[in-house]
């Protein structure tokens, strides 16, 4: 048996990048899986196909996760379209990185309203659904910024910092209920928004990395599988980093 047989999982931002990787593992070990991204766009589109073609059903929505009221009224249309709400994963974010002497107040306060206020809209309105089936797993897309800071993200460690202790807290909260709340950590992952950066700037981070090499998203998306799974029933209220050793 798969080990997502029979479960519904939802991946905010799942339409490209470490999203898109863990809907398509989750699918791969028999989830039904529901994501949403900002637009309906192309991305949204060809993901719901290739679900499609892995044998599962899905379903791609608009939908703003830093909007309160969208956030809900998805999650409430998502639990109607499939029936359940098992695993939530909250992977929407961005970067505006800056030093802190030359960000902007509107810089600072949309990396936390994505990264962060998001998070709290959709567990907001995922935990009804769980609490009801006195069960699910949310695992929420922390960073190793968040963890160590770094020079020039004040904005994006903050946001990520918050998180780990919103999912401490709601482990906590959920526990006695048969619901999970941990964080991923990644390091350094390979993706189209780290393939922007210099190739200086990218060897340089590499050297810092005691593996000596940059992350996969299927790395990311192995453990959100082993977390949103049964393999981990007895974990909860973790950080688990996935960065090659740079965080110890």
């Amino acid at each position: 048996m798969k080990l997502l047989e029979g479960k519904t999982a939802l991946v905010t931002g799942g339409s490209r990048g470490i999203g898109r990787t863990i809907c398509l593992k989750f699918a791969r070990e028999g989830a039904n899986i529901a994501f949403s991204d900002l637009v309906m766009d192309e991305n949204i589109e060809s993901l719901v196909k290739e679900l499609q073609s892995i044998g599962v059903k899905a379903k791609g929505y608009a939908s703003d996760a830093s909007s309160f009221d969208q956030s809900e009224a998805m999650v409430n249309e998502i639990a109607q379209d499939f029936g359940s709400i098992d695993i939530l994963v909250n992977n929407a974010g961005i970067t505006r990185d800056n030093l802190l002497m030359r960000m902007t107040e509107a810089d600072w306060d949309l990396v936390i309203k994505i990264n962060l206020k998001s998070v709290f809209n959709l567990t907001k309105a995922v935990q009804k659904f769980m609490l009801k089936q006195r069960s699910g797993s949310i695992i929420n897309m922390s960073s190793v910024v968040g963890v160590n800071g770094n020079a020039g993200q004040s904005n994006y460690s903050a946001s990520k910092a918050g998180l780990i202790g919103f999912t401490k807290s709601v482990a906590q909260e959920l526990g006695s209920r048969n619901i999970r709340c941990n964080a991923i950590a990644p390091g350094f992952i390979a993706t189209k928004m780290t393939e922007k950066l210099p190739e200086d700037v990218r060897k340089e981070w590499i050297k810092t990395i005691p593996l000596r090499r940059a992350g996969q998203p299927d790395d990311v998306a192995n453990v959100a599988t082993f977390l949103a799974s049964e393999l981990s029933s007895y974990v909860t209220g973790q950080v688990i980093n996935v960065c090659g050793g740079m965080s110890t």
